[in-house]
């Protein structure tokens, strides 16, 4: 599922991911990513959770932590190339809050990225994504027991069609004009966005994640962002302790769907904050009232990672 991969050919001969964005209400949105090890850490001056040494550059300010490249991961069957230009994508998804702050640097300056439009999608309290709740959500609903460590039973039959969360290629075709949980902005002049959405919930295979692509090179224009590359595609990963959490309140209470743990994740490369593992901070007796995740992305601007 990871790989190391590096752009191929001159600088000026790379392939470039043409990105036409057709505004709609809020907006419109994205692009395409997957490919090698791009790494991560936490934020500047903070440590990252199992793992994820960093170390000073020379090119980075006194203040700036580095960090090896963050990895790539796959893009997944559920992108959708028209996400909307806004920092809230929650809409009317109910769940617990949570404020997303990440930050994009140059894994070999550690000087931030600005402007760089980063996406991210992933599915609802109770498993679904939305552009293709025809597929089901391996369950959601009917008042379940909230998962124990490790996932028991049978499969719903609920579960989405094609390789859970993932399997390169196996891209999915939208059933729906849903669009909630998915949005796309831009990184400010210390390379930081932050996003508004809810804290997902869990489907058949796969453990509880946040897809991500981070577009660089290209133009913001009132229609959107066009041009550019697509320097990376991963995933946030959530640890165990969270999800435990979470899965004790309202609506993820009600899903009923076998749960695949961190450690059995066949997508997570378990190597901390490097291969996109949040770090979390919330109330200990009281997720309900909201979780503030953040990590650093390191990434090169100059590499390309299609997501195939």
């Amino acid at each position: 599922m990871t790989g190391n991969h590096t752009a191929e050919g001159p600088k000026h001969k790379r392939d470039l991911t043409r990105r036409k964005v057709v505004v709609a209400g809020a907006g419109a949105a994205a692009a395409v990513g997957v490919g090698g090890t791009l790494a991560a850490g936490a934020f500047a001056g903070e440590s990252g959770a199992k793992g994820g040494s960093a170390t000073a550059s020379a090119g980075a300010s006194s203040s700036e932590v580095c960090y090896k490249l963050t990895t790539e991961t796959t893009e997944g069957p559920y992108y959708i190339d028209a996400d909307k230009l806004r920092k809230d994508v929650t809409e009317d998804e109910e769940g617990i809050p949570l404020t997303l702050r990440l930050k994009v640097i140059d894994s070999e300056t550690c000087k931030p990225i600005r402007n760089a439009a980063v996406d991210i999608w992933h599915c609802n309290a109770l498993g679904v994504y939305s552009g293709y709740e025809a597929m089901g959500s391996g369950g959601g609903g009917g008042g379940g027991t909230p998962p124990s460590g490790e996932p028991t039973g049978e499969p719903p039959s609920g579960a989405p069609s094609g390789e859970p969360g993932g399997g390169g290629g196996v891209h999915q075709e939208p059933t729906d004009d849903e669009r909630y949980l998915r949005g796309t902005w831009k990184t400010d002049r210390n390379g930081t966005v932050e996003f508004r959405t809810v804290f997902p919930g869990w489907y058949q295979g796969r453990c509880v994640h946040i897809h991500t692509k981070v577009h660089v090179s290209g133009t913001w224009t009132d229609a959107g962002y066009e041009g550019g590359n697509t320097c990376h595609t991963g995933q946030f990963f959530f640890d165990e302790e969270s999800v435990l959490a979470s899965a004790e309140v309202e609506p993820y209470s009600t899903n009923t769907t076998t749960r695949t743990t961190l450690d059995e994740d066949t997508i997570y490369p378990d190597n901390g904050t490097e291969g996109g593992l949040l770090k979390l901070k919330y109330k200990k007796n009281d997720i309900a009232k909201g979780v503030v995740a953040t990590i650093t992305m390191g990434v090169d601007p100059e590499a390309t990672h299609t997501g195939s």
